[in-house]
């Protein structure tokens, strides 16, 4: 699962890593949450695009979305099968901008927050899918969700989902929609083990409101922190991947 993530290198770098023809200026974003606006890269008619879209999928056929989950991940395994994600994944995938992820160890009543990056410290390409809804007053909003499939030698230690990381080389494959019949499905996958590093990181990471430079700093030891006290159930998930860590957004 991915749940919070940052996006902190300088907005030209992630233009030129894609290669989109707009030139967009944001602020660093340590501690992105979901519902937030966030940054994504697709393609259309063979050409790239920066957009900004609700992190959140929902699909074009829900009536109301009060009645409808939030949906910050797709897991791999239903890409295919789930109505929710059958049309966006031949027509509408993206891939989200960052630099690195968190994740949490729950011990007990303990959880743990990790930070996870490129040991080069370019940009992670994190496969996702989009969606424009159309309400029925006749307001849009564009959406989407991270994919995320069986977590890596390194992330297993923490976590058994994690999010699906594109190489460079597969970037085109994802992006491009131009043939509903290609098999992308190949890249959904566990990244090398290789590609990236995981460190402790202070568990103020567990409050959205704390959005600074000092949650990327790597501890000694990892950080413990109380899991937060139980709510009531509530009557729809809080994420596609019905993952308890949904209780930290």
């Amino acid at each position: 699962m991915c749940g919070r993530y940052a996006i902190t290198l300088p907005p030209e770098t992630y233009r030129e890593f894609y290669g989109y023809s707009e030139q967009p200026n944001f602020p660093p974003r340590y501690n992105v949450a979901p519902t937030q606006p966030v940054p994504i890269v697709l393609e259309d008619r063979g050409e790239r695009h920066f957009m900004l879209v609700r992190w959140g999928f929902l699909p074009s056929w829900v009536k109301d979305p009060k009645d409808f989950p939030l949906v910050i991940n797709a897991r791999g395994e239903t890409l295919q099968t789930k109505p929710t994600f059958k049309a966006a994944l031949k027509r509408r995938r993206c891939i989200f901008l960052t630099d690195g992820f968190y994740e949490w160890r729950r011990e007990g009543k303990e959880k743990t927050p990790f930070l996870i990056r490129p040991r080069d410290r370019k940009p992670m390409p994190m496969a996702g899918l989009w969606e424009t809804y159309s309400s029925p007053d006749g307001s849009e909003i564009d959406t989407a969700a991270i994919v995320t499939t069986d977590a890596n030698g390194t992330l297993s230690a923490v976590h058994h989902r994690m999010p699906v990381i594109l190489s460079p080389e597969d970037i085109g494959a994802w992006l491009d929609i131009s043939d509903e019949r290609a098999d992308v499905m190949r890249l959904v996958r566990p990244c090398p083990d290789e590609w990236i590093d995981m460190v402790p990181v202070s568990s103020r990471v567990n409050k959205v409101e704390n959005d600074d430079p000092g949650l990327l700093e790597p501890l000694s030891a990892p950080e413990p922190a109380p899991v937060g006290e139980k709510k009531p159930k509530a009557k729809k998930p809080l994420s596609s991947d019905e993952d308890e860590q949904g209780s930290l957004f």
